[in-house]
């Protein structure tokens, strides 16, 4: 993670417990069902943010470690799951864990891996990952084609914040990550995922992106504004929907 990626969403904390999505229990079903997932192991969930994707993990009876380098981030993730004995809080980034040598079963990574530096984070997933580790990488990509409502949505984002396409996560390069888990069997699997939101709510979600302006900067008001009216344009009994496709890439790390 570069310097700059681990400070992002120091200011944005709040917002991002109360509004990001969470991952379909889909995702721990399917990577137990073909034996990836299963007990006694330890994890390393890398760039665990505010602990949305550990909390699944934890419910595995595996050993969980939330690699989280946001001081404000772990911290939320520790308050929320600190009465969980297999969770382990650790001060970390993805190209420097912290974490043993060859002490991990499954890495994860949900949300994160567009922020990594991945020349050096590959080398240090190998140095942690037991032999016949898997590494598992998952993304909630709005599906912007779904409705008129997220059409709109992100074209609103793309007007009000220039630095959208730079640090967008739904830019996924999938001959990236191939090539760093593995080119020969990097396999994937995906489901659906929503989000219900009242303005308050579809408000707390656009502020929880650390592309948008805050509160303090002179494009918000203006941004808000525009949100109002969009919600007001799509609304369906005070509420309008956000549509994901949750991508999930797995495989063993190719050495």
């Amino acid at each position: 993670m570069s310097k700059d990626s681990t400070k992002r969403f120091s200011d944005r904390v709040e917002n991002y417990v109360k509004y990001r999505p969470t991952y379909p229990i889909k995702l721990i079903n399917h990577l137990k069902k073909i034996g990836i997932i299963t007990t006694g192991q330890n994890i390393a969930d890398i760039g665990s943010g505010t602990g949305i994707f550990s909390k699944l993990l934890i419910n595995t009876d595996n050993n969980v470690y939330a690699v989280e380098p946001n001081k404000e981030m772990r911290t939320a993730a520790e308050k929320s799951l600190k009465n969980n004995p297999n969770f382990i809080s650790v001060d970390g980034t993805a190209e420097n864990t912290t974490l043993k040598e060859n002490s991990i079963d499954i890495i994860t990574a949900a949300q994160c891996f567009h922020w990594f530096d991945l020349q050096k984070t590959r080398k240090e997933f190998l140095r942690i990952l037991k032999p016949n580790g898997y590494i598992v990488l998952i993304w909630n990509v709005r599906e912007i084609e779904a409705s008129p409502f997220l059409f709109e949505y992100e074209n609103l984002i793309k007007s009000h914040c220039p630095n959208y396409s730079q640090v967008n996560s739904g830019n996924i390069d999938f001959d990236k990550i191939i090539n760093f888990i593995n080119p020969k069997n990097t396999q994937k699997f995906s489901c659906m995922n929503e989000q219900l939101f009242d303005f308050e709510g579809l408000k707390g979600r656009l502020k929880s992106s650390s592309y948008t302006p805050t509160e303090e900067q002179t494009e918000y008001p203006m941004m808000i504004e525009d949100l109002a009216k969009l919600f007001k344009k799509f609304q369906k009994n005070g509420s309008v929907k956000f549509l994901y496709d949750c991508k999930m890439y797995f495989g063993k790390i190719n050495k």
